[in-house]
């Protein structure tokens, strides 16, 4: 029935009962945006309830100058937005928002954004748990969960989660970037994503070197459920974010992003434009498309980064699970795909090591991201930029955060690249 015939055969109400079904509508609508505030809205103290807020104690020296760095990063860069927090030791330093988010709307570090492999990181740290349980063995290989996987019998969940299996990238498959560009708004499927690796031959024998991939976690998270039982997203939320108290990291299996959103622009495909809502279903698996915002993130940080949920044993495999001295040019695979893992700079367990800081780095349709943890100094940088038309290529939160580390932890670089 449409709304028209609808208001044309429903019975006229008298007067006191039009005002009471206006006083129950109101009502209604009042709930109904009570119950609609966001997750960043609910938490407890001051604010409003908010729980992820601009620093309002009086800046201290360090606070200023990881400002200053900030705001002449953001306007070296021609950002739109920049969002930041710094911790030492748990507690904190800064936390801000610096531009907009929209036009005429204000970044607010409450906003949320995508944090792409992020999830990646949470992910390693949930399977090292399972592996501390002894309910399963890094070296178990994946054919009784990934039967029709070629070379299943070969592969391990360690290389799956190390990226060393040897399976080619789609990411940088010109065939599937082809059929992405047109398509921003496309829902993909895991079946569809896998059928371009899978149609080349494997880089190198399983576990000989090290090349990204992300069919790797694909498949990794395809086995992870298949091992427990549950969706990796309620696996996640038990043994990681939830534990971690990352109340606002969360899977969205929409393009739909939980309010208030940090918006994207790109000029990826060659004219500026929003891109927020482009569908990040080909980043990674179904129930790991997380977003967040810059306080999670940097709670995020502390806790991978520290080992916090992990015994010793694990926290070290989560660093080097043997890829350390892997990688370098082969007769088939060129040096700047599997590029040469070293005690310096390599990839952990979903994680990257660089000069001892721990960190991801996600950075796709508009949004960039970083979060760092250097143990030694118990030093977390949580930093997330969006674009201008002018901004330059490559991974603006990364530089922020370098600019930062080099004020906060002089002589220990957070250089990626």
């Amino acid at each position: 029935m449409t709304r028209t015939s609808f208001l044309r055969t429903r019975p006229r109400a008298r007067t006191g009962t039009r005002r009471a079904l206006l006083c129950a509508a109101l009502l209604t609508v009042v709930a109904q945006s009570t119950a609609a505030v966001p997750a960043s809205a609910e938490g407890p103290g001051g604010h409003g309830g908010r729980d992820c807020v601009r620093t309002e104690h009086p800046l201290d020296g360090q606070a200023r100058k990881v400002l200053e760095i900030t705001r002449k990063a953001k306007k070296d860069l021609r950002l739109n937005a920049v969002e930041l927090r710094v911790t030492i030791d748990g507690r904190e330093v800064v936390t801000d928002a610096l531009g907009e988010s929209m036009t005429g709307v204000r970044a607010e570090p409450d906003m949320h954004f995508r944090a792409g492999s992020v999830a990646f990181a949470h992910i390693g740290t949930a399977l090292l748990q399972l592996v501390q349980e002894r309910k399963v063995g890094l070296d178990d290989t994946v054919e009784r969960w990934l039967p029709d996987l070629p070379k299943a019998d070969r592969i391990t969940l360690r290389m799956l989660a190390s990226n060393t299996s040897g399976l080619h990238d789609y990411v940088t498959d010109p065939a599937f970037l082809a059929e992405l560009e047109p398509h921003p708004f496309r829902a993909w499927t895991p079946q569809e994503l896998l059928a371009y690796p899978l149609r080349h031959s494997f880089w190198y024998e399983p576990g000989t070197s090290w090349s990204y991939s992300h069919a790797n976690y694909l498949l990794l998270v395809a086995a992870l459920e298949k091992i427990t039982g549950v969706p990796i997203e309620q696996f996640v939320k038990e043994r990681v974010t939830g534990p971690l108290g990352l109340r606002n990291t969360r899977n969205n299996f929409t393009p739909d992003i939980p309010r208030p959103v940090l918006h994207a622009f790109t000029s990826d495909r060659g004219l500026y434009e929003e891109s927020t809502f482009w569908n990040p279903s080909w980043t990674t698996a179904p129930g790991a498309v997380i977003t967040t915002h810059i306080c999670d993130l940097a709670r995020s940080a502390e806790g991978i980064g520290s080992g916090e949920l992990l015994s010793p044993r694990a926290y070290r495999t989560l660093l080097n699970p043997g890829t350390v001295g892997l990688g370098g040019q082969s007769p088939t695979c060129p040096a700047s795909i599997c590029l040469k893992q070293t005690p310096a700079k390599h990839f952990g367990l979903g994680v990257i090591v660089v000069n001892g800081w721990v960190l991801q780095n996600p950075s796709f349709s508009g949004y960039a991201a970083i979060q760092a943890y250097l143990p030694s100094k118990r030093l977390a940088i949580a930093v997330s930029t969006t674009k201008t038309a002018t901004t330059p290529d490559g991974n603006t939160a990364e530089v922020v955060a370098q600019r930062i580390a080099a004020e906060l932890a002089p002589g220990v670089p957070l250089s990626i690249v």
